[in-house]
């Protein structure tokens, strides 16, 4: 409380986990920070309709669901909905459900009890426990095994879950995005993803166009990522020659 009234923005309660300590940290470090480093760089009509889109659904609570195609941005507008929702100070976790092994999946979201397999030594918090009061983001989720979107679907219906090797049930207070960079419909009819989950996924569907599609935003960005490497590198910032611009545009 001392510290809190003497300018302290902020503390974390022993034990916590990493994310928990970088979320904090991101939150209160983000504003000192350039401007246009914060959220997505766009100029472009079409991506400014956009991010008037997530910014609406940010204040509700509605699983999000982003598509588009890999290195569009997905998970940056999935950190600016978070920044922009009540759930800021909460939390941000995300998991790429296509980089665990399927045999580690499970464990990883839903979390484990000692015992609960072989090499399970204590229990631990899956991630989504660890996004309580904040947002998860499951990024590709059309990864993820059949079997296990079963699971996934019954916590998205009843907002609560048991740990594998567990019997005590958890309740949930998160919020929920997920991304995929293929064409859900056809992953539904290759039965790749079930459906009554694509309808569970699919409350609030942002598709984030390619950069080829929204010309407008190429320079911006273009300047947005030479200024911060720049400042990570220890260089003075320098901006694009008109020549460099060129070439960009015209590509």
């Amino acid at each position: 409380v001392q510290a809190l009234q003497n300018g302290a923005v902020d503390y974390v309660v022993k034990p916590f986990t990493v994310d928990v300590l970088l979320e904090k940290l991101r939150k209160f470090a983000l504003p000192h920070l350039p401007a246009d480093s914060q959220g997505p760089v766009a100029q472009s009509p079409a991506m400014l309709a956009m991010l008037e889109m997530a910014k609406k659904v940010a204040s509700t609570d509605a699983t999000v669901l982003l598509m588009g195609e890999s290195g569009v941005g997905k998970e940056v507008l999935a950190r600016y909905i978070h920044q922009q929702s009540r759930r800021q100070a909460g939390p941000f976790i995300a998991v790429n459900c296509a980089a665990i092994p399927e045999t580690l999946l499970e464990a990883t979201l839903f979390g484990h009890e000692k015992g609960a397999f072989t090499g399970a030594a204590q229990s631990s918090a899956g991630k989504f426990e660890q996004a309580q009061g904040g947002t998860l983001l499951l990024d590709e989720v059309t990864e993820m095994p059949v079997q296990l979107q079963a699971k996934l679907l019954r916590v998205l219906q009843e907002r609560e879950l048991e740990r594998v090797g567990g019997k005590q049930t958890i309740s949930l207070d998160i919020r929920l995005i997920a991304t995929s960079n293929r064409d859900l419909r056809q992953a539904v009819a290759e039965g790749v993803l079930r459906e009554d989950l694509y309808y569970r996924l699919q409350v609030f569907p942002i598709q984030i166009p390619p950069l080829r599609e929204r010309q407008a935003d190429i320079l911006p960005l273009s300047e947005h990522l030479l200024r911060r490497h720049c400042q990570q590198m220890g260089l003075s910032v320098k901006g694009l020659s008109m020549a460099a611009k060129q070439q960009l545009y015209f590509y």
